[in-house]
């Protein structure tokens, strides 16, 4: 039987121990949900930049079958490949390590400019969280994006109120004064995060998605 949205929960709890970051976790998971069962193409590239409390992320590339509920249960073990950061060079299907704040953006824009100076039309998407947005190598990288018109490159940023500084005019005027366009949405909306993420066109898009900050 093919997993569902309704399977998610089991297989989180499945990853036990002290570092899970809960809240982190869940506050990622419809996103990343839809993401990888309605968005993304086999050529596209997924950045997990909000790296801490991977438990979402794990839990939905179990689902699609690049790792295993055995390897769910090993969580955060001496001899897991599941690390309370991911690991690009351990976890099948990982992009980027991640986990350390503030390197993801700039890591999708310099995939997004190699894909285009390949002449490829595959979409870089890339998930980072609001309180993240305070580290300033964001601010570079949103301004490059824009400036170059990166139409190939897709922000999520899941706004679960963690950020301490905030911006003024909301999250989406941050990307959207340096020449991108932006979706505010409700972050637990499946099929509204996916006609968000369905609107790319000639600058990098934001996709911002509210979502209530809860303990799991």
């Amino acid at each position: 039987m093919t997993p569902a949205y309704d399977d998610l929960p089991a297989l989180m709890t499945l990853m036990t121990g002290d570092e899970k970051h809960g809240a982190s976790a869940t506050s990622t998971l419809d996103v990343i949900w839809v993401l990888y069962d309605r968005v993304l193409r086999p050529e596209d590239r997924f950045l997990l930049s909000k790296g801490h409390g991977p438990m979402a992320y794990y839990a939905v590339l179990a689902a699609k079958g690049h790792i295993t509920e055995t390897d769910l249960r090993g969580f955060g073990g001496p001899d897991s490949i599941l690390g309370h950061h991911p690991d690009r060079t351990l976890v099948p299907g990982v992009e980027i390590g991640s986990g350390s704040l503030g390197h993801g953006l700039g890591l999708a824009v310099g995939t997004a400019l190699g894909q285009r100076l390949q002449g490829s039309h595959a979409r870089t998407v890339v998930l980072l969280g609001d309180a993240e947005l305070e580290e300033g190598s964001n601010a570079e990288a949103i301004q490059y994006a824009g400036r170059a018109g990166l139409n190939g490159l897709t922000a999520v940023v899941v706004d679960n109120s963690s950020a301490s500084l905030g911006w003024p005019g909301g999250i989406a005027r941050r990307f959207t004064v340096e020449g991108w366009s932006a979706s505010d949405v409700d972050g637990r909306d499946h099929d509204t995060l996916e006609r968000a993420f369905a609107a790319p066109g000639d600058s990098p898009h934001v996709v911002v998605a509210h979502v209530e900050r809860k303990e799991s």
